[in-house]
């Protein structure tokens, strides 16, 4: 009987897409019957406190049965994100000048709760006491 990594060892096909940290692989494979199925591997690259590199790596297996499925649902939400917020990058990664809405929330929260305030709530201590 063939060793299971041995029969999984052979590239069919293989695409690496590049993004910042993480590597994306899209791997073609043949199950044992000789039909292909899609491999996608997320990789993430770490670094340890000395300086070593590890990764951490995510794969979803993906059959054909599933591919129209799955091409439509990976569309929807594309498009979903892309009509909601535009093709844009936001981020502070991206953008330099970007302040994060939690920061903007948090600033007018502290702000409006200062403004809020009445100064009838505030309690002074009196040393005659």
């Amino acid at each position: 009987m063939e060793n299971q990594n041995e029969y999984n060892a052979e590239e069919i096909f293989s695409k690496a897409l590049r993004a910042g940290r993480r590597t994306y692989f899209f791997d073609v494979r043949e199950t044992k019957a000789g039909d292909y199925y899609l491999t996608i591997t997320e990789s993430k690259k770490f670094t340890n406190e000395d300086g070593t590199f590890y990764y951490k790596k995510h794969k979803i297996y993906l059959y054909k049965e599933d591919f129209d499925e799955f091409n439509n649902s990976l569309k929807e939400t594309c498009d979903f994100i892309i009509d909601k917020k535009g093709a844009e990058v936001i981020s502070e990664k991206h953008d330099k000048d970007f302040d994060s809405k939690k920061e903007k929330e948090e600033f007018t929260e502290s702000v409006s709760t200062d403004e809020e305030k009445d100064f009838a709530d505030v309690d002074f201590e009196n040393d005659d006491q």
